[in-house]
């Protein structure tokens, strides 16, 4: 069964076009990642689906549901994380899901166990007489989640929940993320793409509002699997990465190249002309190498290829 779909979606603002025609289609069951650059219409897409926002033209249904038409006939079918959760700071974690619990209709008895059980889930039992106030940014997303869960959704509606955490609190929300594989449908928004390779299923690659591809993940990867060289380059070699990058994106054999610190990627066409004119292209301009190898290649790679293949044709 199909979770989520979209039609000719069409979203403008003004003078600026959000979606841009969207065609969307997410099995039941599966860990989607919505995935795409900044402005790409993402937080859009979902404001649509839950019903917080009407679209200029087009349709989009839930679990067969058209949210065009009626968003608030699905609303005790989904869950929803924005991008900026908010709370009252004075509850605990208990009394606030109780609050939603109530929202939604349920009894005592369950709104009880479903307390119990959430807090489990979501590691916060030992913090449970804490005020919300004092919670670190991870485990009031990890909080945000467990309310979104408390109606027992069909689907989930997750806009960037791993943005602007450190290092732990993303491991600890993407854990939580991944527990939920097989209990409901997961609508991950996000522009992280280590995030979506590590617990999405299936891709969609959103850029300016349209739909640039869909596929299972390994799918993805298997078809886009170009070779790709990367460089670690010497700390004192560091002021020459720039305009040594910008020469190499000049060179024909040069498909995509990202550049994460010392680190340089490079999606190539020719993997045999690279090996000997990346190395070649270093010693001209004197840049000394820690490390150089031939990776396969990574949901980054196959973004970026993607998109610029996408910014080409306009």
């Amino acid at each position: 069964m199909i979770a989520v779909r979209t039609e000719e979606l069409h979203k403008v603002f003004g003078e600026f076009t959000a979606l841009n025609g969207l065609n969307l289609s997410v099995e039941e069951g599966t860990i989607f990642g919505f995935l795409g650059p900044n402005g790409a219409g993402k937080t859009t897409t979902i404001r649509i689906l839950t019903g917080l926002a009407h679209a200029t033209s087009g349709k989009a249904w839930v679990m067969g549901s058209e949210v065009t038409a009626n968003g608030h006939k699905i609303a005790q079918e989904i869950g929803f994380l924005p991008e900026e959760p908010a709370f009252y700071r004075w509850m605990t974690p208990p009394e606030y899901l109780d609050y939603v619990g109530r929202i939604f209709g349920l009894p005592v008895t369950e709104r009880s166990n479903r307390i119990k059980e959430l807090l489990a889930v979501a590691g916060l039992e030992e913090s449970a007489k804490r005020r919300i106030g004092g919670f670190s940014r991870g485990m009031r997303q990890r909080l945000a989640l467990a309310q979104a869960l408390m109606n027992r959704p069909k689907v989930l509606f997750l806009d960037e929940p791993a943005s602007a955490l450190d290092p732990i609190g993303r491991k600890e929300v993407l854990d939580f993320i991944e527990q939920l594989r097989g209990q409901c449908t997961v609508f991950m928004s996000t522009h992280i793409l280590a995030d979506v390779e590590r617990v999405c299923d299936t891709v969609g690659i959103i850029n300016r509002g349209k739909l640039v591809t869909e596929a299972p993940r390994e799918a993805l990867l298997a078809q886009y699997a170009v070779p790709a060289l990367e460089v670690e380059v010497d700390e004192k070699s560091e002021a020459k990465i720039n305009p040594w990058s910008e020469s190499l994106k000049r060179e024909p054999w040069v498909k995509t190249l990202s550049r994460q610190e010392l680190v340089v990627r490079i999606i190539v066409n020719d993997i045999e002309t690279a090996k000997t004119e990346l190395l070649r292209s270093a010693a001209q301009v004197g840049m000394v190498l820690n490390k150089y190898e031939v990776v396969k290649p990574s949901l980054e790679d196959v973004f970026l290829q993607l998109v610029s293949e996408e910014e080409a044709e306009k």
